[in-house]
């Protein structure tokens, strides 16, 4: 069983920066794909950004431009860096981990609150 651990999240006013860590408790992060996602009061969880295995990147399109993801394989470590912040990017962030070879694991992390407001 992996071990997921989101921190960084809190309270910012609208155009200020957050950056979000995980870590992920495996000998194996290399091969692992690592997502961000987030989930709003009364709406869907939905991707944020994710980092492939082989470093491909991909965005939402509501936070391209302003949220960089990154991924530090020697310390276990994601990271989701998140500049010009506005009150709709409010929500439950969770990192993922994904992994399929023979079959398919996925494993969340509890989340951690991100709220932009003045």
């Amino acid at each position: 069983q992996v071990q997921v651990a989101e921190s960084g999240g809190g309270l910012v006013q609208p155009g200020g920066s957050l950056r979000l860590s995980c870590t992920a408790s495996t000998t194996m992060f290399v091969i692992y794909d690592m997502s961000w996602y987030r989930q709003a009061p009364g709406k869907q969880r939905e991707l944020v950004a994710g980092i492939s295995s082989t470093g491909g990147i991909d965005y939402a399109e509501s936070v391209k431009g302003r949220f960089t993801i990154s991924r530090e394989n020697a310390k276990n470590m994601v990271y989701l860096q998140m500049n010009s912040l506005k009150p709709e990017d409010t929500a439950v962030y969770y990192c993922n981990a994904h992994l399929t070879l023979l079959d398919v694991k996925d494993y969340w992390g509890q989340g951690t609150q991100v709220t932009v407001s003045s």
